[in-house]
């Protein structure tokens, strides 16, 4: 009885750690399109949309560039995250930096901007987008 119990537990100790292996072997996929959401707090209109990686879209006063956008693959829990920049256009038409941070999708109230006129958060990233990529030169 006691060495098929040691056995049970140093099966399940095996078990444990060749799945603990799996999972830290699990990369993080790097995406060429990040998803945000953005609120128009005096219309109370919400936006989702794509901006590619390195690319700038203007959301209201608002421009948001993210530089990398990770997923996980289907075997993981979903985590999605990303690094991302957000400018201000100013009433004097001057550029201000508000955001420089990362940005993660499970938890949108973490590093969301948060503007007087307008939030936007990260809500996902994807491989693909309907919007064509931008020229390159």
């Amino acid at each position: 009885m006691k060495l098929s119990l040691r056995k049970l537990v140093v099966g399940v100790v095996a078990a444990v750690s060749v799945l603990a292996g799996e999972g830290a072997r699990a990369a993080r996929i790097s995406n060429p399109v990040a998803v945000f959401a953005g609120i128009d707090k005096i219309t109370g209109r919400i936006t989702t949309f794509d901006v590619y990686l390195d690319e700038t879209v203007q959301y209201g006063a608002l421009q948001v560039t993210p530089k990398v956008c990770y997923s996980r693959d289907e075997t993981e829990a979903q985590k999605v995250d990303a690094f991302v920049e957000v400018d201000e256009i100013t009433l004097d038409r001057k550029i201000r930096r508000i955001f420089s941070g990362w940005m993660f999708a499970d938890s949108p109230g973490l590093n969301a901007v948060e503007h007087p006129i307008y939030d936007v958060w990260l809500t996902g990233c994807k491989d693909k987008s309907d919007i064509p990529p931008p020229k390159t030169n």
